[in-house]
């Protein structure tokens, strides 16, 4: 299943390529107070393949707070948070926001509440490892992580950067 996400102003856009077509895909609200006030209800599926694209990476605003282990990718101009990234051992993981998708029937999400309030930080990086995706592609001008690369082929239905196309 192809699965299509954008934030608001479609500066940030991904597609999810999960494997198979589940008739429910899980979808965890986190209860920290930086996804609660966001609305940030995550999913991942580590056989899964995620391409992002950056229209303009000036406009992506990266937030790290508590452990310092995940970047939240901001839209500066819309303010949405399609996805999250952390970096384990030089290799890029991701959760993306079941709020952004574009072509998902929101019956199919199997909402959760989460809660990783205590959980060391060994713990939570190990449990990242296991359930995030692992295949993070980003087709902005120069990704920002050394354990991503650039996804030429995302059509995001505005334009990449030349280099991107060239990638």
């Amino acid at each position: 299943m192809l699965i299509t996400g954008k934030c608001h102003c479609g500066n940030i856009a991904f597609e999810l390529e999960w494997e198979g077509d589940p008739p429910e895909i899980p979808a965890r609200a986190c209860g920290c107070t930086f996804c609660v006030k966001h609305g940030c209800v995550w999913t991942s599926n580590p056989n899964a393949r995620l391409a992002v694209a950056v229209r303009d990476s000036a406009l992506v605003s990266k937030y790290v707070f508590g452990t310092r282990t995940a970047t939240f990718h901001v839209c500066s101009r819309c303010g949405a948070v399609p996805l999250v990234t952390s970096e384990i051992a030089n290799h890029l993981y991701a959760v993306v926001n079941v709020n952004v998708f574009e072509n998902v029937d929101p019956s199919r999400l199997r909402r959760a509440a989460a809660d990783f309030e205590g959980e060391d930080v060994e713990s939570r990086l190990a449990r990242r490892m296991r359930n995030w995706v692992a295949d993070v592609q980003f087709a902005d001008r120069q990704p920002d992580h050394p354990g991503a690369s650039r996804h030429p082929s995302l059509n995001t239905g505005g334009e990449m950067t030349p280099s991107a196309r060239t990638a």
